[in-house]
Parts: C-alpha cells; structure tokens; sequence
C-alpha cells in the first residue's frame, strides 16, 4: 500500500471519529461516497465539492472549521474518486453531471451553499444552472469550464499525464503557491492514481463542447464567490477572463495572493473563514439588512483585493 492510500484511510478514521458520518449513496451511475458532517451553527448547509484526481479528504481542515459555523457540511466524491464506486461505464463529463446531481438531490434538505474547486467548479456550476432552487449561493475556486481552444484544452489535458516521479513534481508545482513538503513521499502514489483508467477515461473525453456558455453563465441567478488565487499556474489566464466576462455583473470576484489553484490546501483556515464570511453575506442579503457586525468586508478575508467584473482587461478564450 502506497502513502497516499494509507493516508486516506487514516484521515477516514479521524475524520468518522470526531462525529463525521461516512455514508454511501446509490446513483444510476454508481455508489457514491460522501463525508456528512452535522453543524453547530447557524449558516446553511454547505457542500464541497473537489477536483479531478483529488478526494474529499483535502477538504477536511476546511470542513472541521465549516461545522462550527453551518448546520451541515457534505463532503462529497466523484466517481472513481476517494471511496466511491468506479463508473460501469466510461467515465465522462455527462457520467459526472449525472451521478453528482443525482447525489445533491437526494442529500439536500435545503438550499445549500455549493463550493467547488476545479472540475468541482464546474460540477457546482451545472448544478445552479440545473437545480437553482436548491443553490443558495455558488462559491468557485479556478473552476474548469470555461470555453478554450481545442489546443488549448489539449495542453490543460496533457498535464494530468503524469509519467514519472518529476511530472508528479511539476505537477504539483503547478498545483500550489508551494510545493508541499510531502511531494517526494506521494510522487510515485500521484503518478499510478492519474493512471487509473476513470482519470484516462474522463480526460479523453472530455471536450470544448463540454464548456459554459455565455448565456448560461449568464443565467446564473444566485450569489456567486469566484476565488482565483495568483499563484494558480495550472489553469490558463484566459479561462478566469472567460468566467469575468460572462458571469453576472453580481458575481464577486477575488484574486488572493499566497494561494494557489487549490486555495483549501494551501490556506484551509483563510478559505474556511471567506466561505462563511460569503454565507453570512448571502443570509443579510436576503434578510435586506446590513453585514453583522465583524464581518469582513466584501474584498474578503482570503483576498487582498477584489476585481470588480467590469475591470477585466484579459481577451476571452473562445
């Protein structure tokens, strides 16, 4: 058994310990795993949602701080991902859609704070533009998505065709504002887990005709948190242009120093804080009243400056 296997097990057990429910849930398309953990504050439920190639367990610093402050935290994870049942079939962007709002719908009470990083970004933005009445607010971290050029998305896909312990470096380089420590002891466990023939089947796949387009990012009612952290080196700059462009001139947009592409790894406690800093936002919204007193203000206690929709300067990618 490699690291990051005994790894997860571990973190499973502490995580089921300190009152974390692990639950599986049956779609059309697979059993699906998912963390459930119950709150002891006032804010909504909240679901978090990953990348490819991740688990929900990267999430766990950020949905042990999320708990104090919602009434429920849902982890949840993709097929193939984490402990989640490996798709019968090939697993592509319709597979995912499919099995994920499945899951949503049949786990959510009510409407739900929905936080997804990546291609978790892109999950949570179907969902809105599927089920809007069960999104109270969307909160995106580098979501995946955006409309690019054939080549480019081929070179985006070609990044997760790691072949040794040097691209699972490069990798993660690309990945965080620092390389983690741990990277030399996980390298070989990421290269055989981007391997696996759900990550192969999906990146395939996956194609431009899978992208948002205008009208439906458009069409998106909700409050929305975009997070873009400057040291993201993975995602190309033209697709956070494409989502500044085409969002809703009420979407919020931050672009946080000493993060990166994934800001729940490289700051758990500054991203924890701006979810339930945003929730708190959306709820005095919605009541007509002003921000409760210490809240931060709109920039954002992970941002050190938000970017107005208006001030985008970058040529869409198309």
């Amino acid at each position: 058994m490699g690291i990051l296997p005994l790894a997860e097990r571990l973190a499973k057990r502490a995580l089921n310990r300190s009152g974390v429910q692990s639950r599986w849930v049956d779609t059309s398309v697979c059993r699906l795993h998912l963390y459930d953990a119950p709150g002891t504050g006032p804010l909504p439920t909240v679901v978090l949602l990953h990348g490819i190639g991740s688990s929900a367990l990267p999430y766990a610093p950020v949905l042990q701080r999320l708990r104090r402050r919602a009434r429920r935290v849902i982890a949840a994870e993709a097929p193939g991902h984490g402990w989640s049942a490996v798709p019968a079939s090939a697993f592509t962007p319709e597979c995912l859609t499919t099995a994920m709002n499945e899951l949503l719908d049949r786990e959510l009470d009510e409407p739900a704070i929905v936080v997804g990083n990546s291609l978790g970004g892109a999950v949570a933005v179907s969902y809105g533009l599927s089920s809007p009445d069960r999104v109270r607010a969307l909160v995106l971290a580098s979501p995946a998505g955006a409309c690019m050029e054939q080549a480019e998305l081929a070179q985006l896909l070609g990044t997760f065709k790691l072949r040794s312990r040097a691209d699972a470096h490069a990798f993660f380089a690309r990945l965080y504002h620092r390389v983690p420590w741990f990277t030399p002891l996980v390298a070989g466990d990421v290269v055989r887990m981007f391997a696996r023939e759900t990550i192969v089947s999906f990146t395939s796949s996956a194609r431009c005709d899978h992208a948002f387009t205008p009208e439906q990012l458009r069409s998106l009612s909700m409050p929305i948190l975009l997070i873009w952290g400057r040291s993201d080196r993975l995602m190309p700059g033209g697709n956070l242009e494409y989502y500044r462009r085409h969002l809703p001139p009420h979407a919020e947009i931050e672009e946080p120093e000493g993060v990166g592409h994934c800001p729940h790894v490289d700051d758990p406690r500054r991203f924890a804080e701006r979810v339930a800093a945003f929730a708190r936002e959306v709820l005095s919204r919605e009541a007509g009243a002003p921000a409760p007193p210490g809240a931060p203000p709109a920039s954002g206690v992970l941002g050190e400056r938000a970017v107005p929709l208006e001030q985008g300067t970058g040529q869409a990618a198309t």
